[in-house]
Order: structure tokens, then C-alpha cells, then sequence
């Protein structure tokens, strides 16, 4: 097989994900930028051939040691290391993926955050940020303000839905005084955000207020007393 400087630079592994997206390229691709070099022999992409024939596919390519790495001609140490370490994000991720949270209903949000921010002394603007099937990718604290105010930025939750490929998003502040009733400038608030995720093509799916032993939903337009059991 032809080494990596001999092959085109249209069909080249690190110049195809440039172009096309990691998403474009085979397992072998994706293996070959991971070990970066080939030998004198064979180019990165000849020895992933030789990784994949040794383990099969990937879940066997997963459970691989440094030493079964390490007997493939070619595969040195700190490509087995890069091999082994790259796999074991993927583990992390797709296992981060299947914990998800999902949020159903208001009672979810108030469940998440009420024991934090209902004890807290100041007000804190919390964003859910979901991902289509309603599963929570990220809780993010983007304000604490004063006992009284919590500076908002549109902008600010807005960039931070693309950067987390979310398009559904919950805004979520506390009251300090208990009193999850919404002031008018909670209400200007919501209102704003909500017209400047919509530019955005990304739906702000509530604002909710969390007082103490209840919240107030801006969606439903009510206050809500939780029960305790």
C-alpha cells in the first residue's frame, strides 16, 4: 500500500475530516490520524488495516492492552498509548450519553435545582440545556447576582445552546426571599430571551422561578405549590 505522502491529497485522512467531517471517514481514517505515523514501509493507514485484521472491529479493538498493541509490527508504545486513549473517551462519552436525564415535566426541573437554589442567599440564573428527546446535556450556573437581581444576558445563553448543540433550553432562577411570584422584570426577561433564541432557531421551553416549597412556571403562567411528602 502506497504511503500517505503518495496518496492524493483529496483521499488523505486529515484533509478529508478538514473537508468533509470526521463523520466521512472510515474506522481505518480515523485510526490512521490517531497514530499519526506510519514506518519506512507502511503509511498510518496500511497499519490501521493491520490493527483492524488483528481485533476484528472496535468493541474488540476497546478491550486491546498496551502489550497486544504493542506486537503489531509498527505499533510502538506511544501509538498504542494514543490508540488506547482515544477508545477510552469514546467509553466515557457514549457512557455519559446513556446516563442522561431526561426532563418530563416542571416537577423534574424544580426536583433538580430546588435543593440548591431555594437555601441560597442570592439569586442564581441557572440554563437546562436539552437535546431533541428532551435529555438534559447541560446544567450551567451562567449568573449569581445579588439578593435582589441576577444579570441576564440573551446573548450569553444563546451562544452557549450552540456550543452545546442544544436547541431546547430552560431558563431556571431562584427567589431568596421564597416568594417564587415573578416580578416585571423577570417577565421582561423572559420575554427577551425568548425573542432572541427564536432568531436564533432555538425555543426557550420556560423560564421557572423556584421559591421555597414552590415555583412559578412563565409557560403554564402559574404559581405551583409543591407538596411535601
Amino acid at each position: 500500500m502506497s504511503l500517505v505522502r503518495e496518496i492524493p491529497i483529496y483521499e488523505r485522512p486529515r484533509e478529508r475530516l478538514e473537508l468533509l467531517g470526521a463523520s466521512s471517514l472510515s474506522i481505518a481514517e480515523l485510526l490512521a490520524i490517531i497514530i499519526r505515523t506510519g514506518t519506512k514501509d507502511k503509511s498510518s493507514i496500511a497499519l490501521s488495516y493491520e490493527i483492524l485484521k488483528e481485533f476484528e472491529d472496535l468493541e474488540s479493538l476497546s478491550k486491546a492492552t498496551l502489550h497486544e498493541l504493542c506486537k503489531i509490527k509498527g505499533i510502538e508504545k506511544a501509538k498504542a498509548i494514543s490508540i488506547i486513549a482515544s477508545l477510552e473517551l469514546g467509553k466515557r462519552m457514549a457512557s455519559t450519553m446513556r446516563e442522561r436525564i431526561k426532563i418530563k415535566d416542571l416537577y423534574d426541573v424544580y426536583d433538580l435545582l430546588s435543593v440548591r437554589l431555594s437555601s441560597s442567599t442570592n439569586e442564581e440564573l441557572n440554563v437546562i440545556y436539552l437535546n431533541i428527546k428532551g435529555e438534559i446535556i447541560k446544567v450551567k450556573t451562567l449568573s449569581i447576582g445579588t439578593i435582589n437581581k441576577t444579570l441576564v444576558d440573551a446573548k450569553d445563553i444563546i451562544k452557549w445552546a450552540i456550543r452545546y448543540s442544544s436547541n431546547h433550553f430552560i431558563m431556571c432562577h431562584n427567589h431568596p426571599s421564597g416568594n417564587a411570584t415573578p416580578s416585571k422584570e423577570d417577565a421582561l426577561v423572559t420575554k427577551e430571551v425568548d425573542e432572541q433564541a427564536k432568531m436564533m432557531g432555538i425555543k426557550m421551553l420556560d423560564h421557572v422561578i423556584i421559591g421555597k416549597g414552590c415555583f412559578f412556571s412563565f409557560s403554564h403562567g402559574k404559581l405551583i405549590n409543591v407538596e411535601k411528602e
